[in-house]
């Protein structure tokens, strides 16, 4: 990508993004701001809390429902649940890059120079972690099913069919999560790697493509699906504590 610079002081160069007039600070700005309270709100929830259920609804951040008690004690269900999501996102190819850009600025973009702070190392070293996307993958898959079965099963509530505002909000929290999900490039290797010929392997060759679909908007369904799971919890946990009234059209 073609970069413009402009003498900004006596040994530093501002780089300015042609495609765009923000200035080059506010899209790692937000990223930092809007993840790490979303972090905060999911770490407070998942161990200060020990309910995630109202009527028909269960948040995602205790999907599926664990109860382990150590002497007597409750351990937050939320923690046996934490690590599934966390490990996909975290080692999420789009998710990378945000953080490397945003929260530690290596590299700022392609084709701009390191600042003088130190070696850019790449994903070596305390990074090598993240080779296990493609494993987060498999954990995710059964989660993410598990999370459309909680969906389905709310439109049932004590033996009738029911409809309400936290059904329509589960139902869209499934969908944002599998379009995440599905459209993860660990993904579409495993339906379409490997292969030299896509002819030969036609039914491949659709799912990749299908596939590829959701991976060209990979960025947008990561954080629309984040969204979603944190408004999903949000209304569930104000329904638990009595903070609105339960909305159904039943």
């Amino acid at each position: 990508m073609a970069v413009s610079r402009a003498v900004d002081g006596p040994s530093r160069d501002r780089v300015q993004n042609p495609y765009s007039r923000r200035p080059n600070w506010l899209y790692p700005a937000v990223v930092v701001a809007v993840f790490s309270v979303f972090v905060v709100y999911a770490f407070l929830i998942g161990v200060f809390e020990t309910s995630g259920s109202f009527g028909p609804y269960l948040s995602p951040f205790f999907s599926p429902p664990i109860e382990v008690r150590v002497a007597g004690f409750l351990v937050p269900p939320g923690i046996w649940v934490a690590p599934f999501p966390l490990a996909f996102r975290l080692t999420c190819y789009y998710y990378r890059k945000a953080i490397f850009r945003a929260y530690f600025r290596h590299p700022r973009a392609c084709a701009v120079p390191e600042p003088p702070r130190g070696t850019y190392r790449g994903e070596t070293r305390l990074w090598i972690f993240n080779n296990l996307h493609r494993f987060a993958l498999y954990l995710i898959l059964v989660q993410t099913a598990i999370l459309w079965y909680d969906a389905v099963a709310s439109f049932v509530y004590r033996g009738s069919f029911h409809f309400g505002l936290g059904t329509l909000i589960m139902v869209l929290n499934v969908v944002c999560l599998s379009g995440y999900t599905l459209g993860c490039h660990s993904m579409r290797h495993l339906v379409g790697g490997g292969k030299d010929c896509f002819s030969c392997h036609r039914a491949r060759y659709r799912l990749w493509r299908g596939v590829s679909v959701l991976n060209a908007r990979h960025e947008a369904w990561a954080w629309v699906s984040m969204f979603s799971v944190w408004a999903t919890d949000l209304y569930i946990r104000l329904l638990i504590h009595g903070v609105v009234p339960q909305a159904s059209w039943n």
